[in-house]
């Protein structure tokens, strides 16, 4: 298993559209197979910064939810609240 992080700073005063959108969209994520779970985590120091993470089965279930249709949903969600394009890595654990 993999986890995405999804690093996203938001628009200033589109904070609460974002988490809301996020809230909108987690269905679409856990309805795919290969999601299990995500998880949103909002700055304290910096109130429109935001990490996304997300467990998948491998990076690849990841490729294969960003050419799904729903992919296209989750960013009608969220898209607009976008400061900058996110900063997206994965990574496994190792200790």
């Amino acid at each position: 298993m993999v986890t995405e992080f999804a690093e996203i700073d938001v628009k200033p005063g589109l904070e609460e559209a974002f988490i809301a959108g996020v809230a909108a969209s987690k269905p679409l994520f856990l309805a795919f197979a290969a999601c299990h779970g995500l998880e949103l985590h909002r700055s304290i120091e910096a109130p429109g910064h935001f990490v996304l993470n997300i467990k998948w089965d491998d990076v690849a279930a990841h490729e294969a939810f960003r050419a799904s249709p729903d992919f296209q949903t989750w960013r009608g969600h969220v898209g607009h609240t976008f400061a900058a394009p996110p900063k997206v890595w994965h990574s496994h654990t190792v200790g």
